[in-house]
């Protein structure tokens, strides 16, 4: 007896049915953004052969893009492209491989050089006449699905299952740093001392006066400035204004990357390490967008979760060092000075 034929779904090329208004909607990259990603990871995701039907590199990108952008369903997801649900799911693994591989994240996630640590501190400096600032660093939780293996430590202090991701962004919302690896339930302070940023940051390798700007969940350092507790009136009430303004960048950054990667607002049912792959696939795309003039379309009906970790006090502050303490006292005093109406007779 004749062996069944195999049916196939019909796929449809969504890539050249949209102009670049729909392609932004649907896969958050205009179409010389996706050409750009195929040439650069193209070959790796490209099938080795044609037999069987095989999906090519575009069809995969896409599905990936979709993916990212919505969180969707791999279901829906495949009926969109004509593919079977694990034909998404391998699609997925395949593209988030190359996307997150380590010369991926090296080519668009970097630490500024010199001439870009001195722009840096120019821009930042015009949004609140902070000096010294070439970053701003803040933790999100990205919320994922009850692991099998440690689930209790998943587990943030808001009560559900999260990567703890620590993200440094500069002035014009690029990403130049993150570390996506940790449990939810890992404190923000022990994700930067046990980081290759807080290495970098203590070797004194950068240029005199650099600065990143922090939340109180982070140890006061000469590099790390974190606003006053209880700032008293003058000096240090003015450096924490500065402080708020200048450091309400990383929040807008956060707010741009899971905007335009909506996967990234739900929850997403991977285990831990995949997460991490796909919060770092999401980062080098957003990089990408940056770089590229790449705008976030409009909402689209996605939901919009609440950044629920965003502006919550810390549960337990770090403990502080007597010489971070004292040279934010210094430069509060040097660079926020008193005047005539912050004393109060």
């Amino acid at each position: 007896m004749a062996a069944a034929q195999r049916v196939y779904l019909p796929r449809s090329n969504r890539f050249n049915d949209m102009n670049d208004e729909e392609l932004l909607r649907r896969y958050r990259l205009n179409q010389q953004g996706i050409r750009f990603l195929l040439q650069l990871i193209g070959a790796q995701i490209q099938p080795l052969t044609g037999r069987n039907h095989a999906i090519d590199a575009t069809t995969k990108l896409l599905v990936t893009l979709r993916f990212l952008a919505t969180g969707k369903f791999q279901l829906c997801n495949g009926d969109d492209h004509g593919l079977s649900q694990p034909s998404v799911s391998r699609a997925i693994y395949t593209t988030v491989e190359a996307l997150s591989a380590p010369a991926m994240v090296a080519r668009f996630i970097h630490f500024p050089s010199p001439a870009e640590c001195q722009r840096n501190k120019v821009e930042f400096h015009r949004t609140a006449n902070f000096p010294g600032v070439i970053g701003v660093i803040d933790g999100t939780h990205i919320q994922i699905q009850a692991p099998t293996v440690n689930e209790d430590v998943y587990v943030n202090r808001h009560h559900y299952h999260s990567i703890n991701t620590q993200v440094v962004f500069d002035p014009f919302d690029r990403i130049i740093d993150i570390v996506a690896r940790w449990p939810g339930s890992t404190h923000d302070s022990r994700i930067l001392s046990q980081s290759g940023l807080f290495r970098l940051m203590e070797s004194n390798n950068l240029p005199a006066g650099c600065h990143l700007l922090g939340d109180s969940g982070y140890p006061s350092k000469r590099w790390l400035l974190t606003p006053f507790l209880r700032p008293e009136p003058g000096s240090q009430a003015r450096y924490n204004r500065a402080h708020k303004i200048t450091r309400s960048c990383v929040e807008r950054g956060i707010g741009q990357l899971k905007r335009r990667f909506g996967v990234l607002h739900g929850e997403i049912r991977q285990s831990p390490e995949r997460t991490c792959k796909i919060i770092m696939a999401g980062a080098v795309l957003h990089n990408i967008c940056k770089e590229r003039n790449i705008p976030i379309p409009p909402a689209d009906g996605i939901p919009q979760q609440q950044q629920r970790n965003a502006a919550a006090a810390p549960a337990v502050l770090p403990p502080q060092g007597l010489m971070g303490v004292r040279y934010r006292e210094q430069f509060a005093r040097t660079h926020f000075p008193c005047k005539s109406d912050d004393i109060h007779y």
